[in-house]
């Protein structure tokens, strides 16, 4: 056989195994949700892949027998073919007992570099950068590869399984996607540039209702305002000019027993009916939804959607009222800084680029996001920042007491009736080791 056929047939060879190449990561490595996506759009060829992938026994099978005899049959017909040619080459130079060594040896590197960079190498690289497309292509003609050595590949398959089974090993393919996958894919388009800024933030606040819970974002007891049976007009009139609030709860005497709640349309109608300003009774409140603080914002909105409400009040284990939550509060959490909330509400005051003013109601979720913190040790035994101060500090704070995490350091600059009021948040140059500590004196007063 002549050269030229010699190296035709080589080049069929590579062309053969770069097929099984291609195919092989093409095939496994096709996402499937875009090829979901595809299926729907009618592609035929994507219901045949998302099959394959399922059952991919065969296919891994036929892609071994064709990648493994080709490169044996490559082998032998490429050193065969290219060896004589090399020896003569050589034996212009060289005459000794090594030609025939240095002929075989020079022969197969060709050959071998051949098959890794045209066979192997291009190819799977090639299917990496789009596989779904390679996919689409190559799936037909490899079904009718596998329909052929059906037989061979059962065979093989038969026994790989009885190996599996001898040596316990799961061969059933994890496909549910995670929270984290989908967090991984949210953060890779926004690095790609896909998703902005300000929209990844959004889908994050999305994710993050399944784990936020209901105090998280909710107006704390003591800043609820609500009228009770016995409150005059006067005081009614001036609670609703005061506070720009829709609805308010009503109790009986004190918050911890709510009995609905009134919206202010209702007493504009009657206003606007030159009936009664105020009668709080059975026609005028309201039943108001109530929710334990163990609720995420997640359960909440399921709650809300059953309810048909917008408002809820919040209680603990002794059926204590512990603050009030809105679909707005929700709303607000999931758009985060798409709303811009009054300068009197912000709750988070950037000084400058190193220190921030802090309410320690502040959501710690919220206090993350700001700071670029990626977590909080314990996160489960509190909600805001006062109560990670309280956590950490294994006291009633005072003012000046303070603790560092992650570089940054939590000052309590105010105290009112034993509540954290306001933090000082500065960022430090290097984190120092003690993680949590108070000044001496505060230290001294503990022991007299």
């Amino acid at each position: 056989m002549e050269l030229a056929q010699h190296l035709f047939l080589i080049l069929i060879l590579i062309l053969v195994s770069s097929f099984f190449s291609i195919s092989e990561i093409a095939l496994a490595g096709a996402r499937k949700i875009k090829l979901k996506l595809l299926s729907e759009s009618g592609d035929a060829r994507a219901d045949k892949i998302l099959h394959l992938q399922e059952h991919s026994a065969d296919f891994f099978a036929t892609s071994q027998i064709g990648l493994n005899a080709v490169a044996i049959l490559g082998g032998s017909v490429g050193e065969g073919a290219i060896r004589p040619y090399v020896a003569a080459f050589v034996g212009q130079f060289y005459q000794g007992a090594w030609l025939d060594n240095i002929a075989f040896f020079t022969s197969f590197v060709v050959v071998t570099l051949l098959f890794i960079l045209y066979a192997d190498l291009i190819p799977k690289r090639v299917a990496m950068i789009n596989p779904e497309k390679v996919a689409l292509a190559v799936i037909n003609p490899m079904l009718l590869v596998i329909k052929l050595v059906k037989p061979l590949a059962w065979f093989i398959n038969a026994i790989a399984n009885l190996t599996f089974r001898i040596f316990k090993i799961n061969t059933v393919r994890e496909d549910s996607i995670t929270f984290d996958d989908i967090s991984a894919i949210v953060d890779a388009g926004a690095q790609a540039g896909v998703l902005q800024q300000q929209e990844h933030h959004f889908i994050e606040n999305v994710f993050e209702l399944e784990e936020r819970t209901v105090p998280s974002s909710m107006t704390t007891r003591d800043d609820v305002v609500f009228f009770t049976l016995q409150e005059s007009e006067e005081s009614i009139r001036q609670k609703i000019a005061d506070y720009p609030y829709s609805k308010f709860l009503v109790c009986d005497e004190h918050i911890d027993q709510v009995i609905g709640y009134v919206d202010t349309k209702d007493i504009l109608v009657r206003v606007m009916n030159n009936q009664s300003f105020i009668q709080l009774n059975e026609s005028s409140i309201r039943n108001v939804l109530i929710i334990p603080d163990t609720l995420t914002l997640s359960e909440l909105l399921d709650r809300f959607r059953a309810s048909k409400e917008k408002i809820a009040v919040v209680i603990n284990e002794y059926a204590l009222v512990v603050g009030l939550i809105t679909l707005s509060d929700i709303m607000m959490t999931v758009m985060g800084d798409w709303v811009v909330p009054e300068a009197e509400d912000l709750q988070i005051i950037r000084r400058d680029e190193r220190s921030w003013l802090i309410d320690g109601i502040t959501p710690i979720d919220d206090v993350k996001h700001a700071l670029d913190i990626q977590d909080f040790p314990d996160w489960d035994n509190y909600e805001t920042l006062a109560g990670f101060i309280m956590y950490r500090l294994r006291k009633i704070p005072r003012p000046a007491d303070w603790v560092e995490h992650e570089g940054y350091k939590f000052e309590v600059v105010d105290i009112d009736h034993y509540k954290i009021d306001q933090l000082l948040v500065t960022r430090l140059d290097a984190p120092s080791v003690d993680k949590s500590v108070k000044p001496d004196d505060e230290v001294e007063r503990d022991w007299m």
